[in-house]
């Protein structure tokens, strides 16, 4: 068992978070059980999140904050102990793609991340056999918030037709997830586009992308390949970039027709229907 004395809270978010937790609690001479009881969980859950065991979530960082009268000292530093789950190789991206004004991504493979849902998140997620899982599905959904900003930034996002197709999670899962993209029809902030199959040969066959446009910084282009993430703020990726978009932006569908085909694939491919076993078949057979 990890001793919450040999806590070094300069080491990482997670170890001043626990360490933080433990003196505010003592401070208020509550032991572990009894601020459980408090914040409607185990006092041996507190143990764990005091001594890194567990990663904390953002309920219980509001839950103690309101128990502890804390000022919101946890839920501010929930966002930084839930980004230092995220892989270290996409930890700057993440840092930069919370201080964009302006997003645009191509996605040829699967639901952008600032769209997934936790089911969605969660079945990607566990294709690269995680340690812990649970954290980075709550590290994923943490990277939404910015979406949820009074000044959120401007964000452009193209799917490639495939994603709709590809049943990650299951039909249920999927299900959710395309009626999640239909919520952003009318958003103000954030717009998806569908690139049909229809639309053949494309610009970025080779692969998705992501552009990042700042206030004061140069823009950013960000890839991925199986290892790790690629982001480069030269300047003739970056034109590059910009026209691949904008030609991907002519060949996909309008806002509008990308929600009618994402309700249709929705429909069609992933309606709820009713289990038909083998024997139900044969008395429909029999029946003709």
């Amino acid at each position: 068992m990890a001793n919450i004395q040999s806590l070094d809270p300069s080491a990482s978010p997670l170890d001043y978070y626990g360490w933080e937790l433990r003196r505010q609690r003592e401070a208020h001479g509550l032991n572990q059980g009894q601020l459980g009881e408090i914040i409607f969980c185990t006092g041996s859950l507190v143990g764990q999140i005091e001594t890194t065991k567990k990663i904390p979530t953002r309920e219980f960082s509001e839950r103690v904050d309101a128990a502890l009268g804390t000022d919101g000292v946890f839920s501010r530093l929930i966002g930084l102990v839930l980004r230092s789950q995220l892989p270290t190789w996409f930890q700057p991206y993440a840092e930069m793609e919370a201080k964009a004004a302006y997003i645009s991504t191509y996605q040829a493979q699967l639901v952008y991340g600032l769209l997934q849902t936790e089911e969605y998140a969660r079945a990607v997620l566990a294709t690269g056999m995680p340690d812990d899982l649970d954290s980075l599905v709550a590290a994923r959904l943490e990277r939404q918030r910015i979406l949820e900003r009074e000044q959120p930034p401007l964000a452009w996002a193209i799917l490639d037709e495939a994603v709709l197709h590809r049943p990650i999670g299951g039909s249920e899962v999927m299900r959710r997830q395309l009626a999640r993209l239909l919520e952003f029809t009318a958003h103000r902030w954030m717009h998806v586009q569908v690139l049909p199959n229809s639309a053949g040969e494309y610009a970025s066959l080779d692969g998705s992308f992501t552009a990042m446009r700042f206030e004061d910084d140069p823009d950013i282009i960000y890839t991925e390949d199986l290892i790790s993430g690629h982001m480069t703020a030269n300047p003739e990726t970056v034109r590059d970039a910009a026209r691949r978009y904008a030609r991907l932006q002519a060949a996909a569908l309008s806002v509008e027709d990308s929600a009618a085909l994402i309700a249709r694939v929705m429909e069609e491919r992933y309606e709820d229907r009713p289990p038909t076993d083998e024997r139900t078949v044969a008395q429909i057979q029999l029946q003709r």
